[in-house]
């Protein structure tokens, strides 16, 4: 659970992270920092923030700003960037990782309820991507956008219909962006991760006693959930001059968890050796 990129990777590049205070958005600046990336953090709190950009300061030596932001408001995201230009000069990559999501039955949510999820995934993803992105292209500067997506973005999901709309959004972006803006030198990418435990999503998810009873590893098969490092190395590598040839491109990263859940048969590793030696006697009775 290293970092798999060689030191100085991202010397002289700045990356904004949406969503960059807490959880996997921490996790994937401290290693852009740590390879020598300048980092712009932003979110709606500024409190969070501030002591996020202190901590990574003093873990890793690299330098942080901190720009309080909520994204579904695009004149906040233009001074996340007069910012980030103002005391480091050029932006390298935006990673568009702020979301929101709860679980619920889709009759008892409100419009209100639905628009707040959609407004931060996709609302959030495309302005924020929108700002950076024309920037970019008035002053003729290369780009490389990272978004944060999920496998059931392709398959949908019940209980999660805001998210899966949000997410369904921001994969059709990623794609289309990765064509049209690609003459202007600017890459679109995304991951979809599986389950990376972190404590503020999984208890807001999944409240109470359910948090405990819930084992996602149970659903993949490797049988663990993932570490932070291994998404970090990841996003590091699509963020990076290493994948400069990898546009358009969705990689997901969840020990075959959609996978395994999709195949119609998936569920019989439940049955036990002694019960498939049975049947394999049965079959052979029958010719």
């Amino acid at each position: 659970m290293e970092g798999m990129l060689k030191p100085g990777s991202f010397k002289d590049k700045t990356i904004i992270i949406t969503g960059g205070g807490t959880g996997l958005g921490r996790s994937m600046g401290k290693y852009m920092l740590e390879l020598g990336a300048n980092l712009v953090i932003t979110s709606r709190k500024q409190a969070v923030l501030d002591k996020t950009a202190e901590e990574l300061k003093n873990e890793t030596g690299g330098k942080v700003l901190a720009v309080t932001c909520d994204i579904r408001k695009y004149d906040e995201i233009e001074n996340v960037i007069r910012q980030t230009e103002a005391t480091f000069g050029q932006i390298h990559g935006v990673l568009n990782n702020a979301a929101g999501n709860f679980i619920s039955p889709t009759e008892r949510l409100s419009h209100r309820a639905f628009d707040i999820v959609v407004d931060i995934v996709l609302k959030g993803t495309y302005y924020t991507t929108l700002a950076a992105g024309k920037n970019w292209i008035a002053k003729k500067q290369p780009g490389v956008f990272l978004n944060i997506v999920t496998t059931y973005a392709w398959t949908g999901s019940g209980y999660v219909v805001p998210s899966a709309c949000g997410k369904a959004g921001v994969l059709a972006l990623t794609k289309s962006l990765a064509v049209e803006w690609a003459k202007y030198n600017i890459r679109s990418n995304a991951i979809a991760p599986g389950p990376f435990p972190t404590e503020g999503a999984w208890s807001r998810l999944l409240p109470g006693d359910l948090v405990k009873k819930f084992n996602p590893a149970e659903r993949i098969p490797l049988k663990r959930v993932g570490e932070h490092q291994e998404l970090a190395n990841l996003a590091a590598y699509l963020m990076s001059d290493y994948s400069g040839y990898i546009n358009g491109e969705v990689i997901t990263i969840d020990g075959g968890e959609w996978l395994r859940n999709g195949g119609e048969f998936s569920h019989l590793e439940h049955i036990p050796e002694e019960l498939w030696d049975k049947l394999e006697k049965e079959r052979g009775k029958g010719g």
